[in-house]
């Protein structure tokens, strides 16, 4: 999975609040359009944006509605994405920690003598 594309369907507000609505649990695209404030047409419009380019939902249909949840998939590729940053940000406060712990010794060696 891209992560770019994923990133650039949750740049949209709505599709963003679709995606945080839909961690709560499964819903129809009556019951987001109802929680957006905005019209069926336009709910269905995101969601498809969300299932055929992101690949960040899918769907279940019961009776003439379909309901909408999150796919796991993308979240796993942007967190293995972002990992690596995570990666450069503990090793530099593990040397900002390291600094301030030296800086510290010295500072305490210095005024015991």
């Amino acid at each position: 999975m891209d992560y770019t594309t994923i990133l650039s369907a949750l740049a949209e507000p709505n599709r963003l609040q679709i995606v945080e609505l839909l961690r709560k649990g499964p819903l129809s695209v009556g019951e987001i359009a109802e929680h957006l404030h905005i019209r069926q047409p336009q709910a269905s419009k995101h969601l498809r944006v969300l299932l055929h380019i992101a690949g960040m939902v899918e769907f279940s249909v019961e009776a003439n509605r379909r309901i909408y949840k999150l796919r796991s998939a993308p979240f796993k590729a942007l967190d293995l994405w972002l990992k690596e940053y995570r990666e450069i940000w503990e090793e530099k406060f593990d040397n900002l920690d390291r600094y301030l712990h030296n800086l510290q010794k010295r500072e305490n060696k210095e005024n015991e003598n």
